[in-house]
C-alpha cells in the first residue's frame, strides 16, 4: 500500500524544504487540493526539488479548464518531474460550477469520460506528430501547429485519475481512467458493496486489468503520537463528515447505512448557515464508519482493517493545512500492507 501526504499550498516558500523532508521520510508521494489555492503551481516547485516522490493533483477541477490547458500543464509537470506526475481530475458539484466558476453544467460522468479521451488525443499528437482530430459531444480539438506543440519528452504522457463517489462516476473511472480517487467520505461497507463491484464490472467491460488501475483513498485517518493528538484529529474528522454529509452528491454513502435522515438534517442546517453546529449531529459511531483511528503505534493495523484489500494508496492528511506527519517506521508498516496495484500502464 502506498502512503501519500499533502504539502503547504498556502506558502510556496516552504515547499522546497517540505517536499525534501517528505521524500527523506519515505512517503510515496504528495497530493495537492483545489480549495483555496491552485493545485498545479506547488507541484511545479516540488518537481524540481525531489527525485522520487509521485506528484499528483487530488483533485484539479476539470470543467473550469479546457482539456487543452490541462494537457499543457500536465505535459510540463511530467517533463519537469521526469515522469512522476499523475493528473487527478474531478467535476465538483453543480452549484460550484455554475455559481463559483461560471461555467455550464451537464451530467458529469459522460463529460469527464470524454475529457480523458480528449487529453490523450492531444498528448498523442504531441508524442507522434500525427494531426489532432478529436471530435466529441462536449469538446472538439482539430488544430495544432508547431508553434503550440511542446518540446518532446522521454516520459510517457501522465496517467489520469478521477474523483468519484456515485455509481455513474465509478463506471466512468473504470472505463476511461487509470485510477479512481475515492472521496474520504466513504465507509468500508460502501466500498465493498458499491464501489468495488462497479469498478470490477467497468474494468472488465473494456478489457482492462485491475493491477494497472489504482484505487486511492476512501476514508479518513485519525492518528497522532498520543491519545490527545488522536482525539484532536477525531474531532476534526467529525467536522468534515458534517460538512460533506450536507451535500446531496455524497448521500449514497449515508444511504448504505440507513443514515438518510442525517443527510437531510445536515443539508437543512447548511441552508440555515448553521455550519458550526453540524458536527454535533455526527455521533462517534458515524465517525468510526469513515475513519481508521489509532495512535502511531496502532494505526497501521487500523488502516489494514479499514482500507486493506480495497485501497492501493492512503492519505495521512485530508487537508494541506493539517498535514499528517507519520514517522518513517509507521510509513514502512503501512507500505507492507498488500495491494492489487502494480503500476500504471504506459
Amino acid at each position: 500500500m502506498r502512503v501519500m501526504t499533502t504539502i503547504p499550498q498556502h506558502d510556496l516558500q516552504r515547499i522546497p524544504k517540505t517536499v525534501r523532508e517528505i521524500e527523506a521520510n519515505g512517503y510515496d508521494g504528495v497530493s495537492t487540493l483545489e480549495n483555496r489555492h491552485d493545485p498545479f503551481l506547488p507541484l511545479a516547485i516540488a518537481a524540481v526539488n525531489t527525485q522520487k516522490l509521485e506528484l499528483s493533483t487530488g483533485i484539479a477541477i476539470a470543467f473550469s479548464r479546457s482539456p487543452m490547458v490541462v494537457a499543457n500543464i500536465g505535459w510540463d509537470l511530467q517533463a519537469a518531474s521526469g515522469g512522476r506526475f499523475v493528473l487527478g481530475l474531478g467535476s465538483q458539484v453543480k452549484g460550484h460550477n455554475e455559481r463559483r466558476f461560471s461555467v455550464p453544467w451537464s451530467p458529469p460522468a459522460p463529460r469527464l469520460r470524454e475529457y480523458a479521451h480528449a487529453l490523450r488525443a492531444i498528448w498523442a499528437t504531441w508524442k507522434t506528430g500525427e494531426p489532432l482530430d478529436f471530435e466529441g459531444q462536449h469538446y472538439r480539438f482539430t488544430l495544432m501547429t508547431p508553434n503550440f506543440t511542446p518540446e518532446p519528452m522521454d516520459s510517457p504522457a501522465p496517467p489520469i485519475t478521477v474523483a468519484a463517489v456515485g455509481p455513474a462516476m465509478m463506471k466512468a473511472a473504470g472505463q476511461a481512467y487509470d485510477g479512481v480517487r475515492l472521496h474520504p467520505f466513504c465507509t468500508r461497507r460502501y466500498l465493498e458493496d458499491t464501489v468495488i463491484p462497479i469498478l470490477d464490472n467497468a474494468l472488465a467491460s473494456v478489457g482492462r486489468q485491475r493491477n494497472n488501475f489504482e484505487i486511492s483513498g476512501g476514508g479518513f485517518i485519525a492518528t497522532g503520537a498520543d491519545d490527545e493528538a488522536v482525539a484532536k484529529m477525531f474531532e476534526w474528522v467529525r467536522i468534515r463528515i458534517g460538512f460533506y454529509g450536507s451535500t446531496r452528491a455524497y448521500w449514497p454513502v449515508l444511504q448504505a447505512h440507513g443514515l438518510e435522515e442525517l443527510g437531510l438534517k445536515l443539508n437543512q442546517m447548511s441552508r440555515n448557515s448553521q455550519w458550526d453546529q453540524m458536527a454535533q449531529e455526527v455521533t462517534d459511531d458515524v465517525v468510526h464508519l469513515f475513519t481508521a483511528v489509532g495512535r502511531h503505534d496502532e494505526i497501521a493495523e487500523a488502516i489494514r482493517g479499514r482500507f486493506g484489500g480495497i485501497s492501493d494508496a492512503v492519505y495521512d492528511s485530508a487537508s494541506s493545512e493539517l498535514r499528517g506527519g507519520l514517522p518513517a517506521d509507521v510509513i514502512q508498516d503501512i507500505q507492507r500492507i498488500p495491494s492489487s496495484f502494480t503500476g500504471f500502464a504506459d
